[in-house]
């Protein structure tokens, strides 16, 4: 019996050490964020191990366990009819109404990209309007995934009703949506990531340890979607990839993520860049996405910002995409593109996503109304 006692006290321990975090105070409540990073950390340190072990990709495990949630809650209902179908190439669910008497007619509509780090689960453009769901395969690599939902979703655009929107890696495939098509009214981005070339702004060395997105697995999530091996982690980190000795072509990409000049003063503080004086001249040719503009749209040039449609940026106070977000806000701001940002202070990455049920968070049900909100006003 005291063997039992003392072995459920040091778990106990051991369950509560593994849970805790150190959060701002500022933070939505903490203490649930901690359970809920805490299910993450540990489903995505399993498939690291997967990984090392030569048994799946990275993020096989996560994935494996997305794609089966999904299958079970995706059914139809007495309301809702759920089909399957194919767009131009991708896979989709279609929902319709089940309900007698409904009309067809045209109605304002939301293409949204899900996030999930372009590989953490089956990728997912939703259509609002038409309530088509389109599903991606999570062993793609860039650009794929950009020509995929391009392809999919086009012919249901229509400027004087669709929005495109997305979260994390999503508003990332809808960030330079008016460079393919031209048919959208607004673009809203929820935490946006939107370059790989400096993992050192000042959000990143803020929030590097900070739920639910840490610094190192955002590298780790660009790495997999540029097809690059993951022992690259540090270099990237490091900003081995931006180095002085990297060439004019890096210098120039760099000069449009210039945080220095992008970010607004209060959101600067006291942090410094960091670029190394020397790094690895390999590492481009091993990764030439970097410097891709599909891949990363701070990189895209006036022109093609200046044709952005009206913008709606949800940035979060502690997630390391903050800065892409605002950086972002100001390239638009700059070229004339009317631009609102709705920046959240107890705000977490991801917090859209934890609007309802048990991992609900307050915060996440006030970033949804407001972003409903804004489309009720301006779609």
């Amino acid at each position: 019996m005291r063997s039992i006692l003392i072995g459920t006290v040091l778990l106990s321990i051991a369950t509560a050490y593994y849970i805790y975090l150190a959060l701002p105070s500022t933070i939505s409540e903490p203490w649930k964020l901690m359970y809920v990073n805490a299910l993450i950390r540990g489903m995505m340190k399993l498939s690291f191990v997967a990984h090392h072990l030569g048994l799946t990709s990275p993020f096989g495990l996560v994935q494996y366990y997305s794609a089966w949630a999904d299958v079970k809650r995706i059914e139809s209902s007495t309301t809702v009819r759920v089909t399957e179908a194919c767009f131009g190439g991708v896979e989709a669910r279609v929902f319709e109404s089940a309900a007698a008497g409904q009309e067809h007619s045209l109605k304002r509509g939301l293409v949204y990209f899900h996030g999930g780090g372009w590989t953490m689960e089956p990728y997912y453009l939703q259509c609002m309007t038409m309530a088509e769901e389109y599903r991606l395969a999570p062993d793609a690599r860039f650009p794929d995934q950009y020509n995929d939902v391009f392809q999919a979703s086009k012919c249901i655009l229509t400027a004087e009703v669709v929005a495109v929107s997305g979260d994390s890696a999503g508003a990332n495939l809808a960030a330079l949506w008016r460079n393919r098509c031209e048919k959208s009214k607004h673009q809203i981005s929820s935490g946006p990531v939107l370059q790989a070339l400096d993992f050192n702004t000042p959000s990143y060395q803020q929030n590097a340890h900070i739920p639910i997105l840490y610094r190192s697995f955002v590298a780790r999530f660009w790495l997999e979607y540029l097809n690059g091996e993951q022992k690259l982690v540090p270099a990237l980190l490091a900003n081995n990839h931006t180095a002085l000795d990297q060439g004019q072509e890096i210098t120039a990409a760099k000069a449009k993520t210039d945080w220095t000049k992008l970010l607004p003063v209060a959101f600067q503080k006291n942090y410094k860049p960091v670029v190394p004086l020397h790094g690895d001249p390999k590492l481009l040719e091993k990764l030439p996405g970097l410097l891709d503009v599909r891949a990363a749209p701070l990189l895209a040039d006036m022109k093609v910002l200046k044709a952005v449609p009206p913008a709606y940026i949800m940035t979060c106070e502690h997630d390391v995409l903050r800065d892409d977000g605002l950086m972002y806000a100001t390239q638009l701001e700059e070229v004339g593109v009317d631009v609102t940002v709705d920046h959240y202070e107890d705000c977490f990455h991801g917090c859209l996503s934890f609007a309802f049920g048990p991992f609900g968070f307050s915060v996440g049900r006030r970033s949804l109304g407001n972003y409903i909100r804004w489309l009720k006003e301006n779609l």
